[in-house]
């Protein structure tokens, strides 16, 4: 068992072992005499409701119905994350343009093209009486505090103010018109095919490996020369980053490829024989990137037949990731290939058909109207869809265009309302029943009262045609085309599974016997050393404590990096003796305070960049342009004959030395002579600032959150993953840019014991004491306890609000 709690403070562990019955000394106890807020006149909210809040903003609902609940939900995000639900509304939209001019027009013209072109009305109507109720009061209650704030300006966020505009309003149809949920491995079948037009796909491998192996042979009839990354066009605008300088919001499109290499998220679940309560946990701490507000914002909502607390997304109603009085539930990233490329042939004399099952097919094309700041007329945009999905590119002169079929833009596949059925469900077969309609590609892990813990794969998973198993590009005549999406059944899943306790953190874990070749799921995955280390921490402890959970998620421990140091050669300069020294008696923690963790990080940075000069020829680095998948890069360090030359291990151990020595450098410029003086932390430092941070108005309105002084722990393959991006960027290419900030530990059954943290905090404005006042606590890994029960809620209030129709 790792013993790594025992070496926290005495204050934190009276903390953690405390759970609900030691709250912080900043808790104020509120009576029932307390005078409340009023909040009156709100349209759509059918009877009276009340909301404690306790010292960290979190709202607490008491309704007298689930959908005044979900009305209260909707208001509140509104009224604390008003700006960023309002921008990621008009981003998926398509209506940024009307507010920050004709740079938007292209992203607009994307984010039009993949909204849901169905019959929204009958999209809704899948839903029962009661999801149907709650979203619609969810609509009603963003657009009460909306309509609240034209009339009383200081409700407006800073930002509405500085660039002179208003919130848009929702219409209930928005929350299944949405849709695009753009995973970006689109681009990966375009690298495939460009590759194979050279004769070098066997490259591919180095950076990203596929699981089960699989060779890469391109679909008859596909003309893998005539592929090119103009073949993504609108596609790939979808996933760019917007043109609004250095954006650094979780909310809003950072750089897609690091996105994708390192978005993730741990979540384990432990059967109660095998903790000390007999009832079970579960964990969750969801990776995404970091930014000023968070990417979630946590709320309390009861009722009758509700009762629910957790983590969820401005702009999608209930909770993400939490607890009901029934069940408690969690995810990370499950990889579903959910997207394909088809190439059509496109008619010489009339592009606006093309060939399909062997005769010429009009595409269908819809005129849209977009507006432009600054503009008196509004441009027209024509989008056109074929067989496949959206047709994002066209070449007349080439007699070819591209379409883009998706799994999330197929009828009943909604993900924006999967979680009201997750909130309202009791046990194991309502919550699977609740999983049908999500459609992006999650792990849900699961317990209940009764004592039993599930796992079960989610989200659209199409059924390829003809040997398609989606690596490249495929040939859009017909014979490639979907046949639909596969059931949930057809994804793996598992209830009350004998080793007593389920992880994932986004490895391949399809069954042993799933079948794969069938079902073909996905050969992209994650690196797997979080998940190993999950594994050896949950298989060595047999009664497992909150505790022990929450040191797991704050565990710096990584396999990667000890393997790595073993490789060091006996025989190595003088002048490296000290250095390889300090390697060989570490730890292998990634810990702030850490001055080998620092020469470590820099050492694997360096020879990141080194093996992949060596592997990949130069005449690819257009297309491959690095890193190396991790599993890969280790592996060749371990095994180099056949990849490094004559004399590989030699030539190995030589560039093992020489990355040591110029990170010995490195560090000397960065943190002076002194080894002693070398702190991961010093380089991992945490500096977060507003999206719009570019316009000077701004930056003097939002303060940076954190700085040179929050030095972080972790990296990308430790369980307490805390990204870097060194390959990108300049100022600091070792600065924190991405993680767990929602972290939840559940006690199953005793639900006050659970803890939990939301960084930064649960408001997105500057002049709110909630801002920011998570910082700290995250820092220092001082989990919260996250209070469920009335007496707890009741006796933790600060303010109480009441909400009158």
């Amino acid at each position: 068992m790792d013993k790594s709690f025992h070496s926290l403070s005495l204050g934190r562990r009276a903390l953690l072992l405390g759970g609900a019955a030691i709250l912080s000394s900043r808790a104020v106890a509120a009576p029932a005499r307390q005078k409340a807020t009023r909040i009156s006149d709100l349209p759509g909210l059918s009877a009276k409701a009340e909301i404690l809040e306790d010292q960290w903003g979190i709202s607490h609902v008491r309704a007298e119905t689930a959908e005044d609940a979900f009305f209260a939900n909707g208001y509140l995000v509104a009224r604390d994350r008003l700006w960023q639900l309002d921008f990621g509304h008009r981003q998926a939209l398509g209506k940024l343009a009307e507010v920050f001019g004709a740079d938007f027009v292209p992203s607009d013209t994307a984010n039009r093209l993949f909204l849901f072109q169905g019959n929204a009305e009958a999209e809704i109507a899948r839903y029962s009486s009661k999801v149907q109720g709650c979203a619609r009061s969810y609509v009603a209650g963003i657009n009460a505090f909306i309509r609240q704030s034209r009339n009383s300006q200081e409700m407006l966020p800073e930002e509405f103010r500085i660039f002179d505009y208003e919130p848009l309003e929702w219409e209930l149809e928005d929350l299944v018109r949405i849709r695009s949920e753009a995973r970006g491995n689109t681009k990966l079948e375009i690298r495939r095919a460009r590759l194979a037009a050279r004769g070098a796909e066997q490259y591919d491998q180095f950076i990203t490996p596929l699981d089960p192996p699989r060779p890469l042979v391109p679909l008859p009839g596909l003309d893998v020369a005539a592929v090119s990354d103009a073949d993504l066009g609108l596609f790939g605008v979808l996933q760019a980053r917007l043109p609004l300088g250095n954006i650094s919001a979780a909310t809003l499109h950072g750089d897609p490829d690091h996105r994708r290499l390192n978005e993730g998220s741990n979540a384990w679940v432990v059967a109660p024989q095998r903790t000390v309560t007999g009832r079970p946990i579960l964990a969750n701490d969801p990776h995404l990137g970091f930014g000023v507000p968070g990417p979630r914002h946590v709320i309390h909502m009861t009722a009758p037949g509700l009762d629910v607390i957790g983590g969820g997304s401005p702009g999608m109603p209930g909770v993400m990731q939490g607890h009901n009085a029934d069940i408690a539930f969690a995810r990370t990233n499950f990889y579903i290939d959910q997207e394909d490329l088809f190439i059509l042939k496109i008619h010489p004399h009339d592009p606006s058909q093309y060939f399909h099952h062997g005769e010429w097919i009009r595409m269908e094309e819809k005129e849209t109207l977009i507006s432009v700041r600054g503009e008196n007329t509004p441009r027209s945009v024509k989008l056109r869809f074929a067989a496949q999905g959206p047709v994002v590119s066209a070449d007349s002169g080439k007699n070819r265009a591209v379409s883009v079929a998706a799994s999330w833009l197929y009828p009943g596949a909604n993900g924006l309302l999967a979680n009201i059925g997750i909130n309202l469900a009791h046990d194991w077969e309502s919550f699977r029943a609740a999983l049908r309609v999500h459609t992006s590609p999650t792990n849900f892990t699961y317990a209940d009262i009764r004592g039993n813990i599930g796992w079960q794969a989610a989200g659209g998973l199409p059924l390829r045609a003809n040997g398609h198993d989606g690596l490249m590009p495929a040939p859009g005549d017909g014979q490639y085309d979907w046949k639909g999406l596969q059931p949930l059944e057809n994804l793996p899943s598992s209830f009350n599974p004998e080793r007593g306790w389920f992880g994932t953190s986004n490895q391949k874990n399809l069954p042993a016997d799933y079948p794969q070749d069938e079902r073909r799921v996905s050969y992209e995955w994650n690196d797997a050393f979080r998940y190993e280390r999950v594994a050896q921490v949950l298989d060595s402890n047999a009664h497992a404590s909150l505790e022990d959970s929450v040191a797991l998620q704050h565990d710096t421990f990584s396999t990667l990096a000890l393997q790595v140091v073993s490789l060091l050669p006996q025989s190595a300069p003088a002048n490296l003796q000290r250095y390889i020294q300090m390697l060989r008696e570490w730890n292998g923690r990634i810990d702030a305070s850490s001055s080998a963790a620092a020469l470590y990080e820099v050492w694997w940075t360096r020879l990141e960049r080194a093996l992949h000069g060596v592997v990949i020829p130069s005449a690819l680095h257009d297309l491959l342009p690095g890193p190396l998948s991790a599993t890969v890069q280790l592996a060749l360090l371990q095994s180099p004959v056949g990849h490094l030359g004559d004399a590989s291990e030699q030539k190995r151990d030589a560039m093992l030395l020489d990355c040591l020595e110029a990170a010995v450098v490195e560090l000397r410029e960065r943190l002076g002579p002194l080894p002693a003086a070398w702190k991961w932390g010093t380089l991992h430092t945490l500096t977060l600032r507003h999206s719009l941070e570019h316009d000077k108005r701004i930056a003097a309105a939002f303060p940076v959150v954190g700085g040179a002084s929050y030095g972080n722990g972790g990296d990308h393959y430790t369980v307490m993953a805390r990204w870097y991006d060194p390959h990108h960027s300049i100022d600091n290419p070792y600065a924190t840019t991405g993680g767990a900030s929602y972290l939840m530990v559940c006690d199953v059954g005793a639900w006050d014991r659970s803890l939990f943290l939301n960084f930064p905090g649960q408001s997105g404005s500057a002049q709110s004491a909630h801002y920011q006042d998570f910082l700290k606590p995250w820092i220092a890994g001082n989990m919260q306890p996250f209070l469920f029960s009335a007496e707890a809620v009741e006796t933790s209030a600060v303010r109480r609000i009441v909400m009158l129709p």
